[in-house]
């Protein structure tokens, strides 16, 4: 069963940049759709990009595109996203999360079977 490891969050000013990280055990996570939502207190999970695993296509919400980007390597089974011109409304836990369902993939979190423990992070103005 998969499970994940997540690391990166923490306190960052408006404008920069963090790295955060899924590393994943107990399969490959190349083989299936992976994301990553956000979570702010009092709001509903958000969801920022996805990759489908067939084809590579990645999809990204509005309000991130050009400022996160999904990375992955896949010799560390682990997948990342680089978040950079941070804003304080990005303040937020992130969680990693994996479709195991061949599809395309979705920013909707009631597909995904797996989650990691989520990381916070706080961006300050």
């Amino acid at each position: 069963q998969l499970q994940f490891v997540e690391s990166g969050g923490g306190l960052v000013q408006s404008g920069g940049s963090l790295r955060l990280s899924c590393a994943a055990s107990g399969d490959t996570l190349d083989l299936y759709n992976v994301a990553w939502f956000r979570q702010a207190p009092g709001k509903e999970r958000e969801g920022l990009a996805c990759r489908t695993s067939y084809g590579g296509r990645t999809d990204y919400e509005n309000s991130v595109k050009g400022r996160f980007t999904m990375l992955r390597d896949s010799a560390k089974n682990t997948m990342y996203l680089q978040m950079n011109s941070l804003k304080p409304d990005d303040t937020a836990v992130y969680y990693c999360a994996v479709d195991p369902r061949v599809r395309r993939c979705e920013l909707w979190p009631g597909n995904y079977d797996y989650w990691g423990q989520g990381t916070q992070v706080t961006v300050s103005s």
